[in-house]
Formats: structure tokens, C-alpha cells, sequence
């Protein structure tokens, strides 16, 4: 049986990287180069409680979610929520050595700040591994400075300025981030919109079986399982292109679809919100008149 090995607190995950004991307890800059994980086979599993920011190259091995090619091979960002389960497959047959930085956070760190609450809206800490930010040199070197700023407050003599000070370098950190993820999704408008096309031929698929009373409306979770990435990256991408979420794509695909039995059907609204995998007849119909500002009768009164 595989074990799952579970860090709270940034000491246990710096001794079992075989690193010195952390100088700060909540917060921690590490030198990827220095760690050194145990020899526990090729594969390791581990729940962490705190975030982790990860800027790393040549990493001898993979994570759970695959790799994908990008026109970028330097300045790999990654980030990790709390509670999130990590898998790592170790590849022993690469010699070059890895480098980088991995700032870990601990939400105590953050408690009774701005960021506190904040920083659960920054979706790329949801996305999968293989949705990382990939920068270029210039925005590395502008990471790895601001990173480089954080280790050397918490490694100053603490004052009552010092949390401050390290809260507005990571608030700067995830700004930046936020804009460097903005800049891939356009500069790679082939994927996304490889990605996008993909997304509609499974709502097609979705609405072409005519099984939504039976197996419910698809969810987020649903059709990003099946595009075989995160629903908080499909989220961004779609918000991005088409300025909507992916929620609401799947109700104005609903809607197009009453629409079409409401006009050309003699099914009662009830008929139709169940054929459109709704459990009550009234989400159906305040959904409707969200949309259309008609009630499904107003609009099949309307139409004819």
C-alpha cells in the first residue's frame, strides 16, 4: 500500500528534505538545489499545510499531473494550496542538476492580514502542475528578486515592521504572477483555443445524447476531468477569451436548449426543465428568467 506522508508544519517538510531547521517558523525560502528527498523508491505522495510557491529547472522527475511542451524551457512557477495531495515520480537517471526556489507559506503567517483572505482568490493555486507559469528571463529574474527580498527580512532581526514588509513583497509576488498568467494565456491563443474547441465538443456531447435527466447537468468538475485539466484553469481561459466562466457557459447552452423546446415542443415547462436535467421545475425557471428576463411561458407566449 502506497503511503501518504502528511507535513504540518514547515520543520517536518525541511527535515524530510534533509535541510537544516527552518530560520523562521512560518515562512521559508529553500535552495531546490540542497534538497535532498529520502530514498523511498520512485514514487512519493504527501499532504502539505501551507502554500508553496515553486520556481524550479531540471527537476529530475515528474508530478502527478504530467508534462506538457511549451516554447518557454526557463523560469517554471508553480503553486500549491494547502491540503492538496502531491504525487512525485522520482526519475534517478537524470543527471543534470536541479535548481531553483521553493518559498513555503504557512496560513498562520498570513493570519490577521489583507492576504489572509485574499490570497484564496488567486485561482493558480488550484491549478494542476502541468497548467505552471512559464516565464521568460526577464520575469524570472523579477520573481527570483522579490523572493530573494522575503528571505532577507525573515532573516533580519524581527520588528514589528517585518510581517508587513513580507506580506506586500508576496502580494507583489502574486501580482505579478497574475500578469505573467495573463501573458501566457494570450501568447499561447493556439492552446487555448485547441482547449476551447475541445471544451464545446463536450457540451455537444453533453446535449446531443439527451441523457441530462438522467445523469444531471454536467458539472465544472465534470468537463474539466474530461479535458484532463483543472476546473480553476478552464475557469481562467474561458474568462479570459469569451468573458465568461465556465458555469456560465453551461447555462447559456441550457438555455439555448429550452429555448429550442419551448418553440418547437408541446412538452410543459416541467417536461422540459426535467429533460434538461433540472430536479425542480423552479431552479429551471428562475434560471430562464436570469437569462432572458422572460419566464419560459412569457418567452413560448412570445415566440408563437
Amino acid at each position: 500500500m502506497e503511503h501518504t506522508f502528511r507535513f504540518n508544519t514547515i520543520a517536518e517538510f525541511h527535515t524530510f528534505c534533509q535541510l537544516p531547521n527552518p530560520e523562521h517558523p512560518l515562512i521559508s525560502l529553500i535552495d531546490y538545489s540542497k534538497v535532498q528527498y529520502p530514498d523511498l523508491g520512485v514514487q512519493m505522495k504527501w499532504i502539505q499545510n501551507f502554500y508553496t510557491i515553486g520556481l524550479k529547472r531540471n527537476v529530475s522527475g515528474k508530478f502527478n499531473y504530467g508534462q506538457t511542451q511549451y516554447d518557454f524551457n526557463t523560469g517554471l512557477l508553480s503553486f500549491v494550496a494547502p491540503l492538496q495531495c502531491l504525487k512525485v515520480e522520482i526519475n534517478p537517471h537524470v543527471e543534470v542538476e536541479p535548481t531553483g526556489w521553493l518559498l513555503i507559506i504557512h496560513p498562520d503567517f498570513l493570519w490577521n492580514t489583507n492576504l489572509s483572505s485574499k490570497i484564496k482568490s488567486y485561482d493558480f493555486f488550484n491549478y494542476a502542475v502541468n497548467e505552471a507559469l512559464f516565464m521568460s528571463d526577464k520575469e524570472e529574474n523579477i520573481m527570483v528578486e522579490i523572493l530573494q527580498k522575503i528571505q532577507a527580512e525573515y532573516q533580519a532581526n524581527i520588528d514589528r515592521f517585518s510581517q508587513d514588509l513580507i506580506i506586500t513583497q508576496l502580494e507583489l509576488l502574486l501580482i505579478y504572477a497574475e500578469r505573467f498568467y495573463e501573458r501566457q494565456f494570450h501568447t499561447r491563443k493556439k492552446t487555448s483555443f485547441e482547449l476551447l474547441d475541445r471544451f464545446e465538443q463536450i457540451l455537444d456531447k453533453y446535449f446531443a445524447q439527451n441523457t441530462l435527466s438522467e445523469k444531471g447537468i454536467p458539472t465544472v468538475s465534470d468537463i474539466a476531468e474530461q479535458l484532463h485539466i483543472s476546473p480553476n484553469y478552464l475557469g481562467t481561459i474561458l474568462r479570459i477569451h469569451t468573458s465568461q466562466n465556465t458555469q456560465q457557459h453551461i447555462q447559456n447552452r441550457l438555455i439555448d436548449h429550452a429555448k429550442q423546446y419551448l418553440s418547437t415542443t408541446n412538452l410543459s415547462v416541467s417536461e422540459i426543465a426535467f429533460q434538461l436535467g433540472f430536479e425542480h421545475s423552479q431552479s429551471f425557471n428562475k434560471l430562464f428568467k436570469q437569462k432572458t428576463n422572460q419566464t419560459p411561458l412569457e418567452f413560448r407566449q412570445y415566440f408563437n
